[in-house]
């Protein structure tokens, strides 16, 4: 009797895959819907972080310090002949 069933099945095989198949995937998809948590919690995106962090640079760039310099610069390096005596 085996004999004649999977020489059915193997004849068929192409017939018998396809419902399988469907079978298994609908269950499997509503075994993993009832399973699993779908809730995707919000997170800006690329374009809006980009923005803010550009926004933040501005208004740190506006709110910086003037540089103070004691000497001018050029006279800094200067060398000892060129040194002003006092």
């Amino acid at each position: 009797m085996w004999p004649v069933i999977m020489a059915l099945l193997r004849r068929n095989a192409v017939y018998i895959t396809l419902p399988v198949a469907a079978v298994v995937g609908f269950i499997g998809y509503n075994l993993e819907s009832l399973l699993s948590d779908k809730y995707t919690p919000y997170s800006p995106s690329i374009q809006e972080i980009r923005s803010q962090r550009q926004v933040a640079e501005i208004e740190n760039a506006v709110n910086v310090e003037k540089l103070k310099l004691s000497s001018p610069v050029l006279e800094r390096n200067l060398s000892p002949s060129l040194q002003p005596k006092t």
